[in-house]
């Protein structure tokens, strides 16, 4: 019996209404299972990302000094009411869990700062308890060296062989800025000084006394490099002795405060770094405030255990380290990559290399840091210093951690992402452009050399930025081959006379994914690590962003380039 379809009353047939005709398609479920999955994991990322930016910028916003009254019945004895004053700004609000029955409290948390007078950088104290609040425009924060932040209201200015300056006086700005720029100067002179001046004669002294080592005692030239290392030791010791007045000068001129707990403090004013009036900062002058502590951020070298400071030495080591590894991923990725494809049998053999190329893929980054650790350096790195540099033994030179094995490590971890990309590429040429160029009497390398390769970059460096994508915010394996938490000097400089000169492959590095992990597990004050870890990760997300953008346009404009010849 077949179906006939439904008739109106004069026979025609009738027309159903498209809301009733019922459309199953395969797999739709699916489809939006997958679409649900990718939004919730969007959403995720954008509030991971709103946390991060939101806590990063906060880390520079100048924020306002609240003195505080408050009552605390622990001070006094038993009973006892005593009023106690405090000025810091305020970092957040939380409830205070109840105990012995009862009832919860909302507290705030304070930063304080004078750590070195309150042996203390942050403080809680109850909502509750609080009398009054009060923000007083004379308020300064003082950042210094050592010690954290300084927050006091300024008594006197006192520079070295002159009258004391107060407040009051229209010359109290003007001439704090003159001292603090001074002695800023001198700090640069000073860290000139030790570190290039110094520590170039120390290199070259190093140099001179290996070739000591390997020369005879009655070879001519002995004499006259003993004479080249006296003479270099003279000039160090009166650089010492020009930086050691130089370190004794910073404590001529003194800035006086009075803490809000009553007690005044003498600050050198070498010691200074900035200042601020928090208070009388108006929204541009905030703005503009922020713009220089985030430039500060970049530029300068950590300070106190790494939660104070800048960061440039772990964004310069994150970045030369990445730079490298692209330089070693991306050959050795295209090779094999066209190895496999063009020219190896394909075969059992060949998938198997396939399989096993995926698989290297997904194992644990730390694996690869043991055998950087195990060949790399321990291996390859000995190897070097027997043949090269056995004068230096037993202080290794290349057979320790240090930038080259880092890079190296991490190009053998991310090569397999860049051979499978490179592969994908090399099919996706058009076969007509492969004949074409075989039939004009091309060899085969010619062809992958002037067709193939050049059409299929764009494929390549969508490689090279998942690498670099990877390899930029790995920690394990660096832990193991050559990251560090403070390095003394950076891996590129102009110091001819070192061991290995100008680029410094031996030398160990800082990295801002490690810069992440000490602050956040390894500092001795959380407290004033947190905000670190913010500001930290929102650099390194920045730099990998920069760095594959980079990327990115490269790629687009070689595609854009041989689109016309890829159909």
């Amino acid at each position: 019996m077949s179906m006939q379809p439904p008739v109106t009353a004069t026979g025609a047939p009738a027309t159903v209404p498209a809301y009733k005709i019922k459309r199953s398609i395969p797999g739709e479920g699916l489809v939006w299972l997958s679409g649900m999955g990718l939004a919730i994991g969007l959403c995720m990322v954008v509030v991971l990302m709103s946390v991060i930016v939101w806590n990063g910028v906060a880390v520079f916003w100048p924020k306002r000094v609240i003195e505080f009254s408050y009552i605390d019945k622990t001070e006094g004895g038993a009973g006892a009411k005593k009023e106690l004053h405090v000025a810091g700004s305020i970092v957040k609000t939380q409830q205070k869990a109840a105990s012995d029955g009862k009832a919860a409290v909302d507290e705030i948390q304070i930063y304080t700062g004078n750590k070195d007078v309150y042996n203390l950088g942050f403080r809680y104290i109850d909502s509750a308890a609080i009398t009054a609040e009060k923000q007083p425009d004379d308020i300064m924060v003082i950042e210094r060296m050592t010690g954290g932040n300084a927050i006091g209201t300024p008594v006197a200015l006192i520079p070295k062989g002159e009258a004391e300056i107060s407040p009051k006086e229209s010359s109290f700005v003007t001439t704090l800025d003159r001292l603090v720029a001074e002695m800023a100067d001198q700090r640069a002179k000073i860290n000139r000084l030790e570190k290039s001046e110094i520590g170039g004669i120390s290199d070259h002294i190093k140099k001179l006394e290996l070739k000591l080592k390997v020369l005879p005692p009655d070879d001519s030239r002995v004499a006259g490099i003993k004479a080249d290392v006296a003479k270099l030791n003279a000039e160090s010791n009166d650089l010492m002795t020009q930086a050691k007045a130089l370190h004794q000068r910073e404590g001529d001129n003194v800035l006086k405060i009075r803490l809000v707990s009553g007690e005044e403090r003498k600050i050198a004013i070498g010691d200074v770094i900035s200042y601020y009036f928090p208070n009388l900062l108006g929204p541009v002058d905030r703005c503009t405030h922020m713009a220089g502590a985030f430039a500060n951020f970049l530029w300068q070298n950590p300070r106190e255990s790494n939660t104070e400071g800048g960061i440039f030495p772990a964004i310069f080591g994150t970045f030369v380290m990445t730079l490298l590894m692209s330089a070693l991923v991306v050959p050795f990725g295209v090779m094999g990559a066209i190895y496999l494809r063009e020219y190896a049998k394909q075969g059992p053999i060949v998938r198997a290399v396939r399989i096993a190329v995926n698989n290297l893929a997904g194992v644990p980054s730390i694996v690869f840091g043991v055998f950087g650790l195990g060949f790399f350096v321990y291996v390859c790195g000995g190897t070097i210093d027997q043949l090269f540099y056995s004068a230096d033994l037993p202080n290794p030179t290349f057979g320790t951690g240090g930038l080259l094995w880092a890079a190296m490590t991490l190009a053998l971890m991310t090569v397999p992402v860049v051979i499978v990309a490179t592969e994908e590429a090399v099919v996706a040429v058009p076969r007509g452009m492969r004949e074409g160029s075989l039939a004009c009497g091309a060899s085969k390398w010619q062809t992958i050399q002037h067709i193939i390769l050049p059409a299929s970059v764009p494929g390549i460096l969508t490689g090279l930025i998942l690498a670099m994508a990877r390899g930029a915010g790995e920690v394990a394996p660096l832990m193991l081959v050559g990251v560090v938490k403070l390095a003394p000097s950076l891996p590129l400089d102009l110091n001819a006379n070192a061991t290995v000169p100008f680029v410094h492959l031996n030398q160990k590095f800082m990295h801002l994914g490690f810069h992440i992990f000490d602050l956040g597990f390894q500092s001795p004050d959380s407290e004033a690590a947190r905000p670190m870890v913010y500001a930290t990760t929102l650099l390194l997300i920045m730099l990998v962003l920069v760095l594959n953008l980079g990327a990115i346009m490269l790629r687009d404009r070689l595609r854009r380039r041989f689109a016309t010849s890829a159909f």
